[in-house]
């Protein structure tokens, strides 16, 4: 189905080619994955990529949603209805939020770099004609507020000459961003794409196609700048993905998606155009295909060539540091590894390093600021940069189980039995790409996943799908908290046939009812009545069932309408911020008033509720 096209770049196209974009990199991603080969042997690329942009969305989606609450609530129209064309949030709420998300949700070296491409050009769409460019202010002079033609509505939006200048100023701020620049990569193709932009005159959708020939033009030369690209016969796999979302553009603007290209593959031969990331080598392919996340090392000039002896950890994190301390981290970082790449600004940053120590690199932002969401990744075994080649395959298992967990010590339980977690911080829900990535770490056959929480029911099938079509025979179990996890993992056997253990592991979480205590934000109404900004809830089932303030009173209250209608053990997982009093309390209560009911405790750590229950 042909897309609507959009006359402006204004807040509904930002968002139009969000949407866009995750789509392409949906179906783009196992592709791109193939054909990483310099110099870091994980393919994760097109995940990486799929994430970034997947995290922008969700950023862009939240704006658009508040705005529609905010707009109701002030004309007395009825919550979630929806809102006129003209009142949308501005382009520049729209750019925000994109580069936002990108930022916060940046993945990998390509995730990185495109989350800063996305930044640039967000900094001249946002400013209303002006903004830092090559040291000096730049002009667009086509950012305003004007009629839109059709229903009165006056609306922002940037039309094609500004579009341009919004393109120029992204590939330079990536290239900047980046401690190393090599050509060949995914930088030469965001520059070739400005140069084309600046020849091309017309409106919008004139602009974006020049700028996507000029980037498909270009990602066919990479393997003749970039030596390890033309030994593996292939094109640069972030400068691919950076194709993929300037054809999303071209779409948004035209209405439809230009041609992809015939392969990702470069000349006659295409070793890696078989080759699974996922599951190693393929039979008949060279064992010279490996993969990577990374073409942007100091290196390029065939030193390094076959991969080997690079740093053996990837470091990310986010920082909340001044301008003049991440200067001086740069250089620390840059003595310390390779790969850098710093992207963000007004006091948050994105740090991606590849280090031996990576200890030492997160010192480092630690002297510069605050850094969080910390990631540390070790490449493989041995070596960093080892070829498949020169490793065995890892041989699949044939089944394991996949599971969101709300905090760290769960997740330390859920691991300890044998389950491949993906942590979901409070206020941070995974991505669908986030949950395929943990199928494919499982490296089973058969996977069965918990998304223990029902906000990802959605996300978790959508993950399940992609995996299926990746080989893998993948059950979800809908459950709705980790107590239901906890119980379905308790009777899992992998000994068992798949339908069988899927049947025992489904009917044990629905025998488990779950409870929360938490602390309301904001004063609101629940079923259990108003709940103001500090008060202590109870959740039974997903609903508020008291409302009080003290931790352990609401506790105890929630436990015994728990075990009023019966249970045989009693889960209880406590969060870091809970009393340490209360565990106790309430282990007294069970022995005291309910006789041959069990009780186990456990140790969430940062999970977001104060105390979590289950009751079997």
């Amino acid at each position: 189905m042909a897309q609507v096209p959009q006359r402006f770049f204004d807040a509904a196209a930002v968002r139009t080619w969000c949407g866009l974009s995750l789509r392409a990199l949906g179906r783009a991603r196992e592709e791109i994955d193939a054909i990483n080969v310099y110099p870091v042997a994980d393919g994760d690329t097109g995940t990486n990529l799929y994430l970034t942009v997947e995290s922008a969305v969700a950023a862009v989606e939240a704006v658009f949603a508040a705005h529609a609450v905010r707009t109701g609530e002030s004309s007395g129209a009825e919550p979630g209805r929806a809102v006129g064309r003209g009142e949308g949030p501005s382009l520049a709420e729209a750019v925000g939020a994109m580069a936002h998300g990108a930022l916060i949700g940046a993945r990998g070296n390509s995730g990185t770099i495109l989350a800063q491409l996305l930044r640039g050009l967000a900094q001249v769409l946002a400013a209303g004609g002006e903004t830092a460019h090559t040291g000096h202010a730049c002009h667009t002079g086509h950012t305003d507020r004007s009629d839109d033609g059709d229903d009165g509505d006056h609306r922002d939006h940037t039309d094609g000459p500004g579009l341009r200048l919004a393109l120029r100023h992204a590939a330079e701020c990536a290239r900047q961003a980046v401690a190393h620049p090599v050509e060949g990569t995914v930088l030469t193709v965001a520059a070739a794409a400005a140069d084309a932009a600046d020849a091309a005159e017309g409106d919008c959708a004139e602009v974006a196609r020049a700028a996507h020939e000029g980037a498909r033009a270009a990602l066919a030369t990479t393997p003749e700048q970039l030596p390890a690209l033309e030994r593996a016969g292939v094109v640069d796999a972030g400068g691919h993905g950076l194709v993929t979302v300037l054809a999303a553009l071209v779409e948004t603007f035209t209405g439809r998606a230009p041609e992809p290209p015939a392969r990702a593959a470069h000349g006659p031969a295409a070793p890696v155009a078989e080759c699974s990331p996922a599951h190693g080598p393929v039979d008949g392919v060279s064992p010279d295909c490996v993969h990577g996340d990374d073409a942007y090392r100091d290196d390029a000039d065939g030193d390094d060539a076959d991969g080997l002896g690079g740093p053996a950890f990837e470091v990310i994190y986010l920082l909340e540091a001044a301008d003049t301390a991440v200067a001086r981290l740069r250089e620390r970082l840059d003595a310390l590894g390779d790969s850098l790449v710093v992207v963000g600004g007004d006091g948050l940053w994105h740090v991606h390093v590849h280090v031996d120590d990576a200890g030492a690199a997160v010192e480092a932002g630690v002297e510069a600021g605050r850094p969080y969401r910390i990631r540390i990744t070790h490449f493989g075994h041995g070596d960093a940069h080892t070829t498949h080649a020169e490793r065995p395959p890892r041989e699949r298992a044939q089944r394991a189980v996949v599971a969101v967990v709300p905090g760290e010590g769960l997740a330390g339980l859920y691991a300890e039995a044998g389950a491949t977690t993906v942590l979901a911080r409070p206020g941070e829900p995974p991505a669908s790409g986030e949950l395929v990535h943990a199928v494919r770490r499982a490296h089973a056959r058969e996977v069965v996943l918990l998304p223990n929480d029902a906000e990802l029911r959605h996300t978790a099938a959508a993950a399940a799908e992609q995996a299926r079509t990746e080989g893998v025979r993948v059950a979800l179990i809908p459950t709705r908290s980790a107590v239901q996890g906890i119980a379905a993992l308790a009777v899992h056997e992998p000994g068992r046939r798949f339908d069988e253990d899927v049947v025992a592991m489904t009917s044990a979480a629905g025998a488990t009812r779950y409870a929360e205590v938490t602390v309301a934000e904001h004063r609101s109404w629940t079923t259990a009545g108003i709940c103001q900004a500090g008060d202590v809830l109870g959740l039974v089932d997903g609903d508020v069932a008291v409302i009080g303030t003290d931790v352990t009173d609401v506790a105890a209250t929630v436990l015994d309408r728990m075990l009023a209608a019966g249970g045989e053990l009693v889960t209880l997982v406590l969060g870091d911020e809970a009393p340490e009093s209360v565990a106790a309390h309430l282990e007294a209560r069970v022995r005291e008033a309910y006789l041959a009911v069990d009780t186990v405790v456990y140790r969430g750590g940062r999970q977001g509720a104060l105390l979590l229950v289950g009751v079997e």
